[in-house]
C-alpha cells in the first residue's frame, strides 16, 4: 500500500509540473508538447488497469496497458525521433545494461531459486527498482532522451528475462509486463533517469557557462542562447551532433 502511495504521488507531481509548464525543457527533448504528455499521463492511468492475456498454461503472461503498452510506443517513438545512430545505440545498451543490474540484484535480495519458486520477497522492488534503473540508465544513455528510454527499456526487458527463466527451467509462473497497479515501475525508472539528467545537465551547462556549441545546429543553439548567437564556423554548419540531448 505505501509503494501504490508513493507512485501515485509522483504521478501527481510530474502530472503537475507538466499543467504548469515547469517541464517544458524536458518535454522539447522527448519530442513532446505539454499537451501530449498530459494526454499519455492519462493514458496510462486509465490503461493501467487494463490487462491483456498473451499465454496461458505453465506461464502465465500479461501485458498491462498503462505500464508496459504506452511506455513501450513511447520509448519507439523517441528512438524513431533521435537524433543520431550513436543516440539510438546508447539506448539500446542502456537498455541491456539496465536489466542485467535489475536481474542480478533480484537474484541476490529475492533469494535465487526460492523468490522463482515461491516468491520470496525481502525488499519491495518497487522501492528500489526504479532508483537503480534510472541511475544505471542515465549513466549509459547519458543523453535525456536516452536515459528515458533505456530505463524503460531496461525495466520490460527485466520481465523478458523472467519469462526466459520461467520457461527454461520449467517452472510455473506469472509475468506481468508493466502490470504492477496505477503506476509501474516502468514509469518510475524513466522518470528518475530524466531527472537525474535534467539534473546533472544543467549543473554542467551552468559550471561551464553555457550550453556547448560546438557541434549544434543553429537552431538549437538560437533557442538557448537567444538572437544573439555568433555565426558558426562554416565546418561545423550542419554538422548537429545529437541535438537538444
Amino acid at each position: 500500500m505505501a509503494g501504490y502511495t508513493v507512485g501515485v504521488l509522483l504521478l501527481v507531481i510530474v502530472f503537475g509540473l507538466v499543467y504548469f509548464g515547469a517541464a517544458h525543457r524536458v518535454l522539447d527533448r522527448l519530442y513532446l508538447s505539454d499537451r501530449a504528455a498530459l494526454a499519455l499521463i492519462i493514458a496510462m492511468i486509465v490503461g493501467s488497469f487494463i490487462n491483456i492475456p498473451l499465454t496461458s498454461g505453465r506461464v502465465v503472461t500479461s501485458i498491462n496497458i498503462g505500464g508496459g503498452l504506452i511506455p513501450l510506443g513511447l520509448a519507439i517513438y523517441i528512438l524513431y525521433r533521435a537524433g543520431t545512430g550513436r543516440e539510438v545505440g546508447r539506448a539500446l545498451l542502456g537498455a541491456v545494461i539496465t536489466a542485467a543490474v535489475l536481474f542480478g540484484i533480484s537474484l541476490v535480495t529475492r533469494g535465487r531459486e526460492a523468490w522463482y519458486v515461491t516468491g520470496l520477497n525481502l525488499l519491495d522492488p518497487l522501492y528500489y527498482y526504479p532508483l537503480i534503473a534510472g541511475i544505471v540508465a542515465y549513466l549509459v544513455g547519458r543523453s535525456r532522451r536516452a536515459a528515458f528510454v533505456s530505463a524503460i527499456l531496461g525495466v520490460l526487458l527485466l520481465d523478458v528475462t523472467d519469462l526466459y527463466y520461467y520457461l527454461s527451467r520449467g517452472i510455473r509462473g506469472t509475468v506481468a509486463f508493466g502490470g504492477a497497479g496505477i503506476i509501474d515501475v516502468t514509469f518510475m525508472a524513466a522518470v528518475v533517469a530524466v531527472l537525474l539528467a535534467e539534473l546533472i545537465g544543467e549543473v554542467r551547462e551552468r559550471a561551464q557557462g553555457g550550453p556547448v556549441a560546438a557541434d549544434r545546429p543553429r537552431s538549437l543553439l538560437s533557442g538557448l542562447r537567444g538572437a544573439s548567437l555568433k555565426p558558426l564556423p562554416d565546418d561545423k554548419k550542419g554538422n548537429g551532433g545529437e541535438q537538444g540531448e
